[in-house]
C-alpha cells in the first residue's frame, strides 16, 4: 500500500487527503481482481469431459462473451467480446469451463494477440478437438484516451486450428456464426 502512496504523491496528489485515505487498500484490491489469473490454471477448467455426446462432431461456438483485460505495455484495460469454436473429437466440455478459461487469460497482463493464442491453444492442447477457433475484438484504452487517442477503433484478432485453419467452409461456418451471435435475437 505504501507503493500507491508513493504513486499518488508522483502524480501531485495528497494521499492523506479525505477522498484518498482508503485508496491505497482499494488500489490493491482491485489489482487482485484484475490480475487472478495468475492463480488459476486452464488445465483445470478443460480437464473434465464427458464422452457421452451421441457421436456428436459438429461445431460448438460460444460467442460474445465479455473480455475485461489489460494491456501489459501501459496497465490499462482493455475490453471487448471473445467469440469460441471447437469441433469434437469424442468429447466436449462445460461450456462455462471455456468461459472460465476466457477469463483466466484475461486476467492477467496481456497483449490482444497472445491472448487470443492462449485461448485456442488450450482448447486445442486440453480437449484435442479436430480444431479451435478464437475470435477476440476489443478496444484499447491506451490507444481510446491517450497516445493517438482513437475511441472508436476496434482491435480484431483472430487464431485458428485444425480444421479451422485447413478448411475454408468450416472456418466461413465459424464467421458466419459469430455475425449472427452480434445480432439481437428476437422475443428473448
Amino acid at each position: 500500500m505504501a507503493r500507491v502512496r508513493e504513486m499518488l504523491t508522483f502524480i501531485g496528489e495528497n494521499p492523506d487527503r479525505e477522498g484518498l485515505i482508503d485508496t491505497p487498500k482499494r488500489v490493491v484490491n482491485a489489482m487482485r481482481e484484475h490480475f487472478s489469473g495468475y492463480a488459476m490454471d486452464p488445465a483445470e477448467e478443460l480437464g473434465r469431459t464427458f464422452s457421452e455426446i451421441e457421436g456428436y462432431d459438429q461445431m460448438v461456438l460460444l460467442s460474445g462473451l465479455d473480455i475485461h483485460s489489460h494491456c501489459e505495455h501501459h496497465m490499462v484495460p482493455f475490453v471487448g467480446k471473445a467469440h469460441i469454436a471447437y469441433i469434437p473429437n469424442g468429447k466436449v466440455v462445460g461450456l462455462s469451463k471455456l468461459a472460465k478459461v476466457v477469463e483466466i487469460y484475461s486476467k492477467r497482463l496481456q497483449v490482444q494477440e497472445k491472448l487470443t493464442a492462449q485461448i485456442a491453444n488450450a482448447i486445442q492442447t486440453h480437449l484435442m478437438p479436430f480444431g479451435a477457433a478464437v475470435v477476440i475484438q476489443a478496444r484499447h484504452f491506451c490507444m481510446c484516451y491517450r497516445g493517438v487517442r482513437q475511441p472508436h477503433a476496434w482491435t480484431t484478432t483472430s487464431k485458428l486450428t485444425g480444421v479451422f485453419l485447413e478448411d475454408p467452409a468450416t472456418r466461413a461456418e465459424f464467421l458466419r456464426l459469430i455475425s449472427i451471435g452480434q445480432q439481437p435475437v428476437s422475443g428473448l
